[in-house]
């Protein structure tokens, strides 16, 4: 795989922070074994998330400066609703501080206690706020979705007849809902076709529920579609977009990834003035008044722009290429990861590089330690560490997949990045099997991977 040269220039640095073996051990020792405790001066490569992290066009830090700050009404919420309605095409948009803040606004409002959500895949966020509001979270995902050596187009497509079965066995009166997550994060950034948009569309219609877009990487998806969904080969990418969320009720979205901006988020309704305003009312105790939504003036322009600026296809193509240099990189070194490479980065099937460590003492957890303590990349488990205890019976719940996943944040890193993640993830297969899984010695009821205390279990 050739390197896809970025489509734009550096200039403005950040210096980095060389660290030795020693430091690391003891690092990651004093964070509990979770690198998310870890400061981020003792991390070089920083893979844990692309949420946030990227960095803004010199347009955008133009843009902060011409921020209106104002209370109500301001200017750049205006800017803001004409990009949004724009791009997505719904009449309802409304800025939120983060894509989890718009989950607590929706999912209180649309649950009722024991109800289900079906999705193609939940990620943690959305997860934890179906539970918070007293539903319970379903994950249905295409079977290719489930297997990361075979390729397939679309592997975060929705198993719409295995949706099906599940209504009809529950009642679709025990059923809030239906959250498309799109590009589907938890399975490894992987796209959802138009055309399976459509039939769960036709299915949310046929059982009279709502059809809710999880959007964080709408953009990544897009560009997917483009590339490998005939209809759509000379579409643009805001057509494209335009077409998928024609299929919603509404979105969810957090900003800080495709509108590439450092905080913010978006909700919307695409044409229902009764649950608008029922959204509304949410938002105001919650967020802060609705036309900032817990977001300052400076942040609503980077938004307003950085939506535009994420539709780029030159910067899309860089974007998806630079996780398809490093897969190429693993592929060659037959480090296995879940094929076709996703958008945002690449998931290493853990459970295949670590077989002897077993789902419970979470292999993809113990790949991102080794990682961190190998070359000083900080990444994060996409697999049972994850998954919450289950809210009903308190048992462990094992993931589908024991992945390690590494996130590219946007416009941050180098092909030299990129080859030191690749060279320490080498170096780490070649002993793999000294590699220790972990226990947890404390965690809180929900989102616990962000917070739990860990330690590497010994023979």
């Amino acid at each position: 795989m050739k390197y896809i040269a970025e489509p734009f220039k550096i200039k403005m640095v950040e210096p980095l922070r060389m660290t030795t073996r020693e430091d690391r051990q003891e690092a990651i020792k004093k964070a509990f074994y979770n690198g998310f405790a870890l400061k981020a001066e003792d991390v070089y490569i920083d893979l844990q998330t692309d949420s946030g992290t990227g960095a803004m066009s010199n347009a955008q830090w133009a843009g902060m400066m011409m921020g209106d700050e104002s209370y109500s009404g301001a200017r750049s919420y205006y800017h803001l609703m004409e990009a949004a309605e724009d791009i997505f095409g719904y009449r309802y948009n409304q800025p939120v501080h983060q894509g989890r803040a718009a989950e607590k606004v929706v999912f209180p409002a649309l649950t009722k206690p024991g109800q289900y959500w079906l999705s193609n895949t939940f990620f943690d966020t959305t997860r934890g706020h179906v539970g918070l509001a007293g539903g319970r979270p379903v994950d249905i995902v295409c079977p290719e979705g489930l297997d990361t050596t075979t390729y397939a187009d679309f592997k975060g497509d929705a198993d719409v007849e295995g949706m099906r079965a599940f209504i009809q066995e529950h009642g679709a009166e025990n059923v809030a809902g239906i959250v498309m997550t799109i590009t589907n994060n938890s399975v490894g950034g992987q796209p959802v076709s138009v055309a399976n948009m459509r039939a769960v569309r036709a299915l949310a219609d046929e059982y009279g529920l709502l059809l809710i877009i999880d959007a964080a990487r709408f953009a990544e998806n897009a560009m997917f579609i483009k590339m490998r969904e005939p209809e759509f080969a000379d579409a643009s990418i805001k057509e494209i977009t335009r077409e998928t969320f024609s299929y919603g009720d509404m979105y969810t979205m957090s900003a800080k990834k495709d509108a590439i901006v450092n905080m913010g988020g978006m909700l919307g309704v695409r044409d229902n003035d009764e649950l608008a305003e029922k959204i509304k009312s949410f938002v105001i105790p919650f967020e802060g008044y609705l036309t900032y939504g817990g977001l300052a003036g400076r942040d609503l322009e980077a938004l307003a722009i950085g939506l535009e600026e994420g539709l780029d296809e030159d910067y899309l193509r860089y974007r998806l290429g630079q996780s398809q240099y490093l897969a190429a990189r693993f592929e060659k070194a037959g480090i296995p990861f879940q094929n076709p490479v996703g958008g945002h980065g690449v998931f290493i099937d853990a459970g295949k590089l670590l077989p002897h460590i077993p789902w419970h003492q979470f292999p993809g957890h113990a790949l991102a330690v080794e990682l961190y303590i190998e070359a000083g990349i900080r990444c994060c488990d996409i697999g049972s560490l994850l998954m919450d205890r289950d809210p009903v019976t308190g048992d462990a719940q094992q993931a589908p997949a024991e992945f390690t996943r590494l996130a590219i944040p946007r416009r941050v890193y180098t092909q030299a990045h990129l080859d030191v993640v690749a060279d320490a993830l080498e170096a780490i297969k070649a002993r793999a099997d000294q590699v220790p899984g972990y226990e947890i010695t404390w965690e809180p009821k929900v989102l616990r991977h962000f917070t739990s205390h860990l330690r590497p279990v010994t023979a």
